[in-house]
C-alpha cells in the first residue's frame, strides 16, 4: 500500500503540512517496499488558484492509496481524490510523518468524508 503525507520537510522527521494543495512536500511511503519517495510541491504551493486540484493529481500519478493531511482538501480536490479512489484521513496537524503513519496504523485519525 501507499500512502501519501503533506509534508513541511522531506523524511520521517518532517512536520505534516496541515494545508493540502499548498503542502510544501508530498511524500509517499510504500510499505511493501519500505521505500519513500519525496515529491517538490513547490509548483502548486504557489499557484493562485488550483493548487488543490493540481496536488490531487499528482498523488494519484504517485499512486497513493491514502492520503494523511491535516486539515484536507477542498472540494474541486476532494472529488479528485474520490474518483481516483484515493481515501483521506485528517487530523495530523502537528505530527512528524512517522507519528501521523503510527496515528494512522492505530486508528487514531479522521476520515475525510466531504460534503456533497
Amino acid at each position: 500500500m501507499k500512502i501519501g503525507f503533506t509534508a513541511k520537510g522531506t523524511d520521517w522527521d518532517a512536520m505534516i503540512d496541515a494545508r493540502f494543495g499548498r503542502a510544501r512536500y508530498l511524500i509517499v511511503y510504500d510499505d511493501t517496499a519500505d521505500e519513500l519517495k519525496v515529491h517538490d510541491n513547490k509548483a502548486n504551493s504557489e499557484q493562485t488558484h488550483g493548487a488543490g486540484p493540481g496536488t490531487a493529481k499528482k498523488l494519484f500519478e504517485m499512486q497513493a492509496d491514502i492520503l494523511i493531511t491535516g486539515n484536507g482538501p477542498g472540494e474541486n480536490a476532494a472529488n479528485i481524490l474520490q474518483r481516483a479512489g484515493i481515501t483521506v484521513y485528517t487530523g495530523a496537524e502537528g505530527l512528524n510523518i512517522k507519528e501521523a503513519y503510527d496515528h494512522y496504523i492505530k486508528s487514531k485519525l479522521n476520515q475525510f468524508n466531504p460534503k456533497r
